[in-house]
């Protein structure tokens, strides 16, 4: 298969996860923009002959995120007037086009690097397994989030959630989260964080208003709740930073995650560990069966992961308890947060 005959495949399988997943606008561009790229452009000519795979690179999302960042900073209004909420009519294969070549430098650093996103509403997920952990151990939580991005599911008990029948309040609270709920409800126990610390290999600043502004051109304009969630969770963010740590994950689990007594300490993540290197990955599944050999019902260890698994269409959550190295799946779920099949 030829480079551009993958970068049309990858486009064409982007678009169909985009309609599967309620966004029909971003499915209808990405099945638009290759043929609205010819190698006339700079932009063109690397996606069309993109060396790697499209998919592994998000080459859709790096290319939709940027158009999107112009779109909402007012750089392109012919194409604006075709996204949510607007309907212009005409020809958007033509538009796109016209848009790509008028911004084809500002688009070039879309390109370089993948996206780096933070979907709040995964806090759903993890904030249900910390329910079952907070009440297997009646102890307080340390957290440890890998590829925490600019952290605000490290801050995930400052949310307010309604999970099936279990309600979790926050007076105040910046966004309330309440997923699809499909069987039993979590258990109703106590989540008091104690300390809570992240790790990214490119940690994002949330004070910083071009931060701000890349994260929320990465989140599909047809969602405007998943837009607006964004938003408040970043204003809270800001005015209270998590602290994130920039480094590999395998160095800091090893040097960080160790059993403490009076406190349950948790690593967990949340559609990141596939991006880890195979190394990292071995050194911190390694590392944590090693000190929750040394867990005790004082000290316990949990890894708490919302993951895709092979073979499945939607991630998983799963948890590991120590003592006694106990692995459940605990729930399937949409990837951003939007439904829960609760499993226990």
């Amino acid at each position: 298969m030829t480079p551009e005959a993958r970068v049309r495949a990858g486009f064409a399988t982007q678009a169909r996860w985009c309609e599967a997943m309620a966004a029909p606008f971003m499915s209808r561009l990405c099945t638009l923009i290759p043929d609205a790229l010819d190698r006339s452009t700079v932009t063109g000519a690397r996606i069309l002959d993109w060396p790697g795979d499209p998919i592994a690179d998000a080459l859709p999302m790096r290319l939709t995120g940027g158009l999107n960042a112009l779109v909402r900073r007012g750089r392109l209004p012919a194409l604006a007037a075709h996204y949510p909420p607007h309907r212009a009519g005409g020809d958007l294969a033509a538009v796109l086009a016209a848009a790509i070549r008028d911004a084809d430098a500002e688009l070039q650093p879309w390109l370089d690097g993948p996206p780096q996103t933070n979907e709040v509403a995964r806090s759903v997920v993890l904030m249900a397994g910390l329910l079952v952990i907070a009440a297997e151990t009646g102890l307080s939580v340390e957290l440890f989030e890998l590829g925490a991005s600019a952290g605000l599911n490290l801050r995930l008990d400052a949310y307010g959630y309604r999970l099936g029948g279990t309600v979790v309040d926050r007076p105040g609270a910046p966004v309330e989260l309440i997923p699809r709920w499909q069987g039993a409800s979590p258990p109703a126990a106590p989540v008091v964080v104690a300390a809570r610390r992240g790790v990214d290999v490119n940690p994002l600043d949330v004070t910083d208003p071009a931060t701000r502004e890349r994260l929320l051109a990465y989140v599909w304009p047809e969602q405007a709740e998943r837009v607006e969630r964004l938003a408040r969770a970043l204003d809270a963010a800001a005015a209270d930073p998590p602290p994130i740590d920039r480094e590999d994950a395998a160095g800091w689990v090893e040097r960080h995650v160790v059993p403490r007594p009076g406190l349950t300490r948790v690593v967990l993540h949340s559609i990141a560990f596939q991006y880890f290197p195979a190394d990292t990955q071995a050194r911190i599944a390694a590392h944590l069966a090693a000190q929750g050999g040394l867990a005790t019902a004082e000290a316990p260890i949990a890894w708490l992961r919302f993951e895709l698994e092979p073979g499945h269409e939607l991630p998983s959550l799963r948890l590991t308890s120590w003592p006694g190295g106990a692995d459940r799946r605990l729930a399937w779920a949409h990837p951003h947060g939007a439904r829960v099949d609760w499993l226990l």
